[in-house]
């Protein structure tokens, strides 16, 4: 089995302990309220939801080509605003990929916001499966949304 790992940095006006509130830590209710087409709900298997061991399904919107991912938190830092976590099983593995491990940072910036720090792993099956540059692609244009989703919602929502 083979690896591909792609690393992407995405810089933010929102400060870095609200961006990890709403990224991590509520991510499992904030995003299908503000983007139900790409996450209709999210489904806690076991675990408390955001501690090391939880196990969840998310279940993908109607905007989605995908149905559901199984996804098991593999380790949650707040102090230092680090979160692993696992896509273990569903259909956006498309059969080709065994797991998806991704590993977020927030990281303050002197000007008040944050850089999202990502490294995305894609850990492919066996001989003769890989993974092709323009499913990367757009797993990084999935990301991308989402994230500038969740930070259009902080800025219409500065109480948060």
């Amino acid at each position: 089995m083979g690896a591909v790992t792609y690393d992407m940095e995405i810089p933010s006006s929102i400060p870095a302990s609200k961006m990890f509130k709403a990224i991590v830590l509520d991510a499992d209710t904030l995003i299908p309220k503000i983007m139900p087409h790409a996450i209709k709900n999210v489904e806690i298997l076991e675990g408390d939801g955001t501690c090391a061991g939880t196990v969840k399904i998310i279940h993908f919107g109607e905007g989605s080509k995908f149905k559901s991912v199984k996804h098991r938190v593999d380790a949650l830092d707040t102090e230092n605003m680090t979160h692993s976590y696992s896509i273990i099983e569903g259909d956006a593995l498309m059969g080709v990929v065994e797991s998806v491990t991704y590993h977020i940072k927030i990281v303050p910036t002197e000007d008040g916001g944050c850089i999202c720090k990502n490294r995305s792993i894609y850990n492919v099956k066996g001989d003769g499966h890989e993974i092709t540059e323009d499913k990367i692609k757009e797993g990084k244009e999935k990301a991308m949304a989402m994230f500038k989703a969740i930070e259009a919602h902080l800025h219409s929502n500065p109480d948060y």
